[in-house]
């Protein structure tokens, strides 16, 4: 970059890293003194997993807008609302409407189904060893793309913060992130990583909401006079106000939009760090009560976004902000420097990395637990694992799946981490939403028709990820230097989530022809447990 006043300001925004890393590390330490304290019993799965289910619904939801409400809500569509507009806050919109099938339709009947994770659901009444399989492999691939956009957000959050500019700075802040993640699931389990994401919730929605009043009050509380002075600082002007800034372009960015808006409103009830969370709950009403808490929190959330978003873009400018390191990550940290200096920035960005560290310990928590629970205790040992083994498995994967998300962050530096998301939502809406509603709802529905689902709906995603521009043929993909992008879409959802759907129907009717009547005797069962709740204990 050349020097200019973008860049005079860029080095200005870095403030003093004194101060800013001795608010971080002031929040890490009061968080993990949290998770130390709460954690004391830890000792069986029930405890680990899902915190002795001793969590009411109010407390529950707050922590599950803390687990949702991730660096892609809070770096990633505030940046895509700063650079983009409108086409932005479509994620805002996408992310807060999915919330309705839960409350409708998943959270009652999952509570009193299951115990600890998506496998003890959709293997019910199926052949317990493939099901389960297949609902760990789903778990394991769809943590892990939700955990790369953490990474990348904290690495882009922290190169901010220090003034890093180099791969290899960025690299060595994404392995601390690892680590202290790591930590918080070792030590605090699923009780400990609850009152993390309720205090880091708080934290959040105070932080919001009182940039947001200040902006507002910047510009006399009136909407019009921001959005004017947004659309004057942004390089793509008044287009900002209106759709198509960034998927109305082209036929192709078109369907793009509608592929991505299936995989946001389809994706959050088959994301299985959200699914787990309904085991915190002692019953069926609780659950159901978490999600009503935690849809009026993300609305509050969200509209906060469109007002940061806009601000950023009339504050900081959308061509200071595309020029940061991070690029459109970086927006909300440059409108605290902007607005409140070194102190606000330090204490933004202190609480943005606490959203990052909170989400991605849940989601360590729930893959670890799944291929624990699902995989070494049910398809291994036969639902007969020796006692503490299963809880001692399940911290040695939370090891190495922080390693894996550290090396998978790394690649994903850069990336709008909103965008990454969204990759994960689509491989949960096809993967997991099709086997979770047949299951639920659908008695004719069998083993086949699920590992049909399941496996098709991720291998499909898989494949167009790989061959989509997300991983080459554009300067923004993670690999810029190759092409072999052959499907036209960033977002493959659009023709995986069908293809999940229609792949279970058809499934189950083989499995029929073959004789596959497995389950039939635990239908009723079923039926019965997973409206009334009784016997879900």
């Amino acid at each position: 970059m050349n020097q200019s006043a973008d860049t005079v300001f860029l080095a200005q925004a870095a403030g003093n890293p004194t101060i800013n890393v001795s608010i971080f590390l002031a929040v890490v330490v009061v968080t993990l003194f949290i998770v130390y304290r709460v954690s004391s019993r830890n000792t069986t799965a029930a405890d680990y997993y899902a915190a002795g289910g001793g969590f009411s619904g109010m407390q529950n939801g707050i922590a599950l807008s803390g687990d949702y409400l991730s660096a892609a809500s809070f770096l990633g569509v505030a940046g895509a609302i700063a650079v983009y507009g409108y086409d932005g806050f479509l994620y805002s919109i996408g992310f807060l409407v999915a919330w309705l099938i839960p409350l409708m339709l998943i959270a009652e009947r999952f509570r009193n189904t299951g115990r600890f994770t998506m496998g003890d659901v959709v293997s019910y009444r199926m052949k317990q060893r493939p099901v389960r399989a297949a609902a760990a492999n789903a778990t394991l691939v769809i943590s892990f793309f939700y955990m790369l956009a953490q990474m990348a957000g904290a690495g882009a959050l922290v190169a901010l913060l220090l003034d890093v500019h180099t791969a290899g700075g960025q690299a060595l802040v994404i392995c601390v992130v690892g680590v202290i993640m790591v930590l918080y699931v070792l030590v605090g389990g699923m009780k400990g990583t609850t009152w993390v994401q309720i205090v880091k919730a708080a934290l959040l929605l105070v932080c919001v909401s009182l940039m947001s009043v200040f902006i507002l009050g910047k510009f006399g509380f009136d909407l019009g006079a921001l959005f004017g002075r947004a659309a004057e600082k942004n390089a793509l002007s008044d287009l900002i106000l209106e759709p198509g800034a960034r998927y109305g372009r082209s036929d192709t960015a078109k369907l793009d939009f509608v592929s991505l808006s299936l995989a946001l409103v389809l994706g959050t009830a088959a994301l299985p760090h959200v699914l787990m969370r309904f085991y915190t709950v002692p019953n069926a009403y609780q659950a159901r009560r978490s999600v009503v808490w935690a849809i009026w929190t993300m609305v509050l959330f969200y509209l906060s976004t469109l007002v940061i978003g806009y601000g950023a873009s009339a504050i900081v400018g959308s061509d200071a902000i595309t020029s940061a390191p991070g690029g459109e990550n970086s927006a909300v940290p440059l409108l605290a420097f902007h607005v409140g200096g070194t102190v606000l920035l330090g204490l933004v960005s202190a609480v943005a990395f606490t959203t990052i560290l909170a989400v991605v310990a849940g989601l360590t928590l729930t893959a670890s637990a799944s291929f624990a629970h699902d995989v070494y205790a049910n398809v291994i040992k036969h639902g007969n694992p020796e006692p503490g083994s299963e809880v001692r498995v399940a911290r040695i994967t939370a090891v190495v799946i922080g390693a894996l998300a550290v090396g998978g962050g790394i690649l994903a530096t850069g990336q709008n981490v909103a965008f990454l998301v969204a990759l994960a939502f689509a491989f949960a809406a096809s993967a997991n939403l099709p086997a979770i509603l047949y299951t639920l709802f659908w008695r004719r529905f069998n083993t086949t028709g699920t590992l049909w689902s399941i496996y098709g709906g991720l291998a499909s995603c898989l494949v167009l990820i790989l061959f989509s521009p997300v991983i080459s043929g554009s300067e923004t993909s993670i690999i810029p230097g190759i092409d072999f992008a052959l499907f036209p879409l960033s977002n493959p959802g659009i023709v995986s989530i069908p293809l999940s759907f229609v792949l279970g129907i058809v499934g189950t009717f083989v499995g029929e022809r073959k004789g596959l009547q497995e389950g039939a005797d635990r239908r009723d069962e079923m039926d019965v447990r997973s409206v009334t709740g009784i016997g879900s204990g």
